[in-house]
């Protein structure tokens, strides 16, 4: 004879013996107690959360006569009586689950109803449990409303769906609706504990933490996920057998990953990468599991408490909250979670998991490299010769607050072009005391794609025209758009432009409303206003308005 399934055998039996949904269980025990029942109860909540038990417990508590056959209705069923042992077993005539994703339709629904009419065989009351009942068709939905609203008196109903947004509100609103909590990993943990030292499992807690979140809420997955780390250990339930089971990741990769982030090394992440590709680890897994690391890093940041000293990473999540700034730790976060969808999309997961990785170190804030330094469109180039330059009182002003800026927003240069170009057009010209134009220069500069996006989003502080070169210095709320190879192509569209050579530095800081990209996303937004003032005083929109009461949705209004 084979082993009865863990889920099957640990299934809860009673309301005390139920886990994690307390507020079900208040409210049905004081119900029973004091005898004002309802004729019908909807469960609602994730696989695995306990609706079908909680139904049989109910039909137990309904029908239980006591061991001395004299017992009435109550909140603790005997578990000894027929109705009890009947409905334990699956054999209480008075008892019907129905599936409602097998028998769906009309016919099963007027079965059910017919058979309803006649009084219960030997209970008090006939209980009738629809599972998945969102998935009953639209006629049978309205052949059960009148029953389910005024059901005969020996008549219960319970309903438990995964869905209850399918459910029609005309059911719903003859039920009362419970929601069934997904259970919290301590709570699986601990549950798990207790059963294998019943069933004389030898087990490592580290490995019922992997389990309890593998199962994501819900205790018959986690107890589904434990028979099979049972088998495939053959013998102790080890971290190191339920990580190979699951294919998911160790901490110590995580870890690594993050410190290999952190030290900006990009070799040690491809070799991570590839290391987990040969042991064929689950990568959209691996990327679920390091967003959780960093949410409970960046937690740490800001609430050091929220780390519980019993976690076994609770060190390493303390050590990388500090070497990590918050604003990393949120852009790892945003950068794991968003790419997680598109490992579909990339040739095979390993590559998308490694660019991934890749994207983490390349967006890291401050992330400059030293080649963008002194660079120039054919390498490197010799100094250029400085000027005197014609200083305004606005820049005399501007320049001190430049210079006692933090190293992290100091001045980069950015790439020359080495070959002047002759005849600049004279739509736009500029002397050593007279700015360009920016806003219209970089409207009018031939560049597209990610180059045209840096221009649109630079603004020009400082403007030096020396005999020997531009100097331009332009600052940019969005550094990781100035790429070495971007800031280049902008210097060479420049120096083809003026006839001279134009060397850009790049400067960190908040662009003020003078950009191309904010002046268009303020005319844009004044357009949107007007068009949208324009269709409220519409006299055909008003008409309509008063006559049929329509009304404009919002945000359905752009401009032409």
């Amino acid at each position: 004879m084979t082993a009865l399934a863990l889920a099957r055998s640990w299934r809860p039996k009673t309301f005390p013996e139920l886990l994690g949904q307390d507020h079900v269980v208040k409210a049905l025990s004081h119900a029973l107690d004091q005898g004002r029942l309802h004729h019908a109860w909807l469960f609602t909540g994730t696989r695995g959360v306990g609706k079908t038990t909680i139904s049989r417990i109910m039909a137990k508590a309904l029908n239980c006569i006591g061991e001395d056959g004299l017992g009435k209705m109550t909140s603790t069923p005997c578990g000894k009586c027929p109705a009890c042992l009947g409905i334990d077993q699956g054999r209480f005539v008075d008892y019907v689950e129905m599936d409602a994703a097998s028998n769906r339709g009309i016919d099963d629904i007027r079965d059910l109803l017919e058979k309803a009419a006649y009084a219960p065989a030997n209970a008090r009351f006939k209980v009738y449990m629809i599972d998945e009942v969102h998935m009953l068709s639209k006629e049978a939905f309205n052949a059960l409303l009148k029953t389910l609203e005024e059901p005969p008196e020996h008549i219960k109903f319970i309903l438990a769906t995964t869905d209850p947004q399918k459910i029609p509100v005309t059911i719903l609103s003859r039920c009362l609706q419970f929601n069934l909590k997904q259970m919290p990993v301590p709570l699986i943990v601990e549950h798990l504990e207790k059963v294998l030292a019943a069933e004389k499992v030898d087990y490592e807690t580290n490995a019922l933490r992997v389990l309890a979140k593998g199962a994501q809420g819900s205790m018959r997955d986690a107890l589904s996920l434990t028979d099979q780390a049972i088998a495939y250990a053959a013998g102790k339930v080890s971290e190191e057998a339920v990580r190979g089971m699951l294919g998911t990741l160790d901490d110590a990769y995580l870890i690594r990953i993050l410190d290999s982030l952190i030290a900006k090394d990009g070799a040690t992440l491809l070799a991570i990468s590839n290391e987990m590709g040969e042991r064929s680890m689950s990568f959209s897994l691996a990327l679920a599991d390091l967003s959780s690391l960093i949410q409970k890093i960046a937690a740490a940041q800001i609430v050091p408490e929220s780390v519980l000293e019993d976690w076994p990473e609770a060190a390493e999540i303390h050590r990388l909250a500090s070497a990590l700034t918050k604003e990393e730790a949120q852009l790892f976060y945003q950068i794991s979670i968003t790419s997680r969808p598109d490992l579909s999309l990339a040739p095979d997961e390993q590559t998308g998991f490694a660019m991934t990785l890749l994207r983490m170190l390349a967006f890291r804030p401050g992330n400059e490299t030293p080649s963008r330094v002194g660079a120039t469109a054919g390498g490197s180039a010799p100094p250029v010769a400085s000027a005197p330059k014609a200083f305004s009182p606005a820049n005399q002003t501007a320049a001190p607050a430049r210079s006692s800026a933090s190293p992290s927003a100091a001045v980069k240069p950015a790439v020359a072009a080495s070959t002047p170009v002759s005849s600049p057009p004279a739509s736009i010209t500029a002397t050593a005391a007279d700015r360009p134009d920016w806003h219209a220069l970089m409207r009018q500069l031939p560049v597209k794609g990610l180059v045209q996006q840096l221009a649109f989003q630079t603004e020009l502080q400082d403007w030096d025209d020396a005999p020997a070169g531009v100097r331009a210095t332009v600052v940019t709320a969005m550094p990781q758009l100035a790429s070495d190879a971007s800031v280049g192509r902008l210097a060479d569209a420049l120096t083809a432009h003026f006839g001279k050579p134009v060397k850009v530095m790049i400067e960190k800081g908040t662009a003020e409303a003078k950009t191309v990209a904010k002046v268009d996303a303020q005319v844009h937004q004044e357009k949107r206003q007007n068009a949208e003032q324009m269709i409220a005083q519409d006299p055909f929109i008003l008409q309509l308005e008063k006559e049929f009461g329509a009304k404009v949705v919002g945000g359905s209004v752009k401009p032409l």
